[in-house]
């Protein structure tokens, strides 16, 4: 496990791990179609796939993410996250992508590690 400096700013970078985790959804899904047979795969990787990415940026944060992927047919799917925590360390983002055929909707929660 990487030691964290105490002198160092635990900020949490929506932007950033937006960035990572679209490109980990493209890695994974790209321009597939949606298939029913591939769907636990899919987000088994996309999970996995962004985990990874976000511990190599190293900084002092557990991780929780949350992936669903849903085949466009017409049909409305809300989503809503809540967290009670320190707004000042902690953070969340919610990244939403799609191709022609399907939805994917993925949820980072980072929460700062007492340094």
């Amino acid at each position: 496990m990487e030691e964290y400096n105490s002198g160092d700013e635990v900020i949490f970078n929506a932007d950033e791990i937006n960035i990572s985790v679209k490109e980990c959804i493209e890695g994974v899904i790209g321009g597939t179609d949606y298939d029913q047979s591939k769907v636990n795969q899919w987000t088994a990787s996309i999970v996995e796939h962004s985990l990874t990415h976000l511990f190599k940026q190293g900084r002092p944060f557990k991780y929780i993410v949350n992936c669903s992927v849903m085949q466009k047919t017409g049909a409305g799917l809300h989503t809503a996250n809540s967290c009670y925590w320190d707004t000042a360390t902690d953070g969340s983002c919610t990244v939403r992508w799609e191709n022609r055929t399907m939805y994917c909707v993925v949820s980072v929660f980072a929460v700062a590690m007492a340094l």
